[in-house]
């Protein structure tokens, strides 16, 4: 039975992304814990900082009611959308800092992944918004689905690894973007980004090797972006081929910050693709 851990502040980003984890894993038996983090206990804490972002997360104007009440008609909207019995849904509710309460169920309900809407930063929020993903995907040890605000599930036909081939492919990698794969029936499309006329060395030839060998039964190619802005080269990889959803080792968070955070005044890339953020 796998286990997918769901924060929830209970907005419409929410619950779209609940929407797109009902359907991503829709032909399998799944226990989905729907987590909601309040911070009216958590005030004492030190940090002020990550005291005013969770407070942003849990307190927001679309929590009008006690939020007990309000994951429990969370649950019943999710049963009411989800098409499989073996389906479940547990309501978790919590008064400290949203990490500390996301370490502790990934821990005690030992989850498989974590699924989070995001939204992109605006000229007047740089921020904030995303600051909770961001929080997350950096000092919690399990892969997490990041679901942009806009983004709908459809058939997942191709997923991108984005890789640097400079890190060992560890079982626990492999293995969770090999799962993934194999989920939705896609093919593997991996991507490397390169400075003009630098070629591979030899350690990272062997990790390339590795890869080719280890997804030998599963459709795969290989890519590279060569002196382009990433954001541009990756939408265009995106479009044209035809991704559905970008996966990268956390070491690698910087084009994940640079991609889903960046302010959109600044950036020319607009994603609807999901990532798939996996921790060695």
């Amino acid at each position: 039975m796998m286990t997918i851990l769901i924060p929830t502040d209970f907005s419409e980003n929410s619950h779209n992304a609940i929407r797109y984890a009902l359907n991503y894993f829709a032909d399998i038996p799944v226990n989905f814990y729907i987590l909601h983090v309040s911070l009216k206990n958590s005030l004492y804490k030190d940090d002020k900082h990550d005291a005013e972002e969770l407070f942003e997360f849990s307190e927001n104007k679309h929590v009008l009611q006690d939020p007990l009440i309000m994951l429990k008609e969370e649950i019943k909207i999710c049963k009411l959308l989800s098409k499989n019995s073996n389906h479940h849904f547990y309501a978790l509710h919590e008064n400290v800092l949203l990490v500390e309460a996301i370490r502790k169920h990934v821990e005690e309900k030992e989850i498989d992944y974590i699924l989070m809407g995001t939204k992109g930063a605006s000229k007047t929020n740089r921020n904030e918004i995303g600051s909770n993903t961001s929080e997350v995907i950096t000092k919690v040890k399990c892969p997490v689905f990041v679901i942009p605000e806009n983004a709908l599930f459809n058939t997942i036909k191709n997923i991108a690894f984005l890789t640097d081939y400079n890190c060992i492919f560890r079982n626990k990698v492999i293995t969770k973007l090999s799962d993934s794969l194999n989920l939705q029936l896609a093919a593997l499309r991996v991507l490397h980004i390169r400075s003009q006329n630098v070629l591979l060395s030899a350690s990272q030839t062997d990790n390339k090797g590795f890869l080719h060998y280890f997804f030998r039964e599963t459709k795969h190619s290989f890519h590279y972006l060569e002196n382009k802005n990433i954001e541009t080269g990756i939408q265009d990889f995106v479009e044209t081929w035809e991704i559905d959803m970008i996966a990268i080792v956390a070491k690698n968070l910087n084009f994940v910050q640079r991609l889903l955070f960046k302010p959109i005044v600044d950036s020319t890339y607009q994603s609807e693709v999901p990532f798939l953020i996996l921790h060695e």
